[in-house]
């Protein structure tokens, strides 16, 4: 990659974070985690509370890049059907006609996905792992700018249903929003004395720009020795206490890729070991299972990986 192709790759990074901050105040965190993921090609869970601007940051994604935008809302009662579409019989034409879900779409916001039956989840596994979707024996692809934004509540736990293993390893990064400051709460209020700054935000690149930033992403060297460091922080994960189940070798895989969109976003041609670590909890912690009475002494899955990032030797 020249010197101009990551500058102008950064630039775009630049404009849509620029752009978002307009209408989501003291995020500058999870604005970047979520163009990470979305630059790297993956996917993206929010764990927040009502009210913390999940859906204003996914609203916000798709309007500075001019894409197409569809939210989902899971409920218990919500069919596969529902989010794939279904077959209608044309009585004029004698055929029956493909009616297309919200899944196809270029940004999904899966809101409150915990609250869908697990037949319902599932619908998004093949979508979200391969880029396409079957329905009724016949495959359709999924537009290659498609990316997932889910959502879920994590102190609700009543007539919610625990997203499986096979669903959370399909999210590239889980974070939280979390609470703003008090100033930033402010700001927020002045803003939105008559209406909601969403209402006036308008595309600061194109799709093609986006194009251009996903292949400048994959362009990002990383060393066969930050490999290896990758592999060895996700292999550590299978035999630490406390830990039932460890991570997948698409953790290695996400972690790899996100670390590369981080480094674009820092504007180096290259991938550091800050860059690697800095991904690693949002990256790792959430496709682990932790042991029932690891769970009951405290120990999370964030602490694990946290302990692994100290124990593991760093590439010099």
């Amino acid at each position: 990659m020249t010197h101009t192709d990551l500058g102008a790759a950064h630039s775009v990074f630049q404009k849509i974070q620029t752009n978002i901050e307009l209408v989501m105040q003291g995020q500058g965190a999870a604005i970047r985690n979520l163009l990470t993921a979305f630059a790297s090609g993956g996917h993206v869970l929010l764990e927040d509370y009502p009210g913390t601007g999940k859906t204003t940051l996914a609203k916000a994604l798709a309007r500075s890049i001019n894409a197409d935008f569809k939210r989902a809302q899971f409920t218990p009662d919500l069919l596969p059907s529902d989010i794939l579409g279904v077959s209608i019989f044309n009585q004029k034409n004698q055929t029956f006609d493909f009616h297309q879900g919200p899944i196809f779409t270029n940004i999904l916001l899966a809101d409150e996905i915990n609250r869908a039956s697990p037949r319902t989840q599932s619908a998004l596994l093949e979508a979200m792992g391969e880029g396409q979707v079957s329905v009724e024996g016949e495959r359709r692809p999924l537009d290659s700018l498609f990316f997932v934004i889910a959502t879920q509540n994590p102190v609700e736990f009543r007539g919610t249903y625990p997203l499986p293993e096979a669903q959370m390893d399909r999210f590239a990064l889980v974070f939280n929003l979390g609470y703003v400051s008090a100033q930033a709460e402010v700001s927020i209020l002045t803003a939105q004395v008559k209406q909601h700054p969403i209402d006036d935000l308008k595309p600061c690149v194109s799709i093609d720009d986006v194009h251009r930033l996903k292949h400048a992403v994959a362009e990002i060297r990383i060393s066969d020795e930050l490999k290896r460091y990758i592999v060895n922080l996700v292999a550590a994960t299978r035999t630490a206490t406390g830990v039932q189940l460890g991570a997948s070798p698409r953790a290695s895989l996400a972690l790899m890729k996100t670390s590369q969109a981080l480094a674009l976003f820092a504007k180096q041609e290259f991938v550091t070991p800050e860059h690697i670590q800095q991904m690693s909890v949002p990256v790792i912690a959430h496709r682990m299972v932790m042991e029932p009475q690891a769970r009951f002494s405290g120990l999370t899955a964030r602490s694990v990986v946290e302990e692994i990032l100290k124990k593991t030797p760093v590439p010099a």
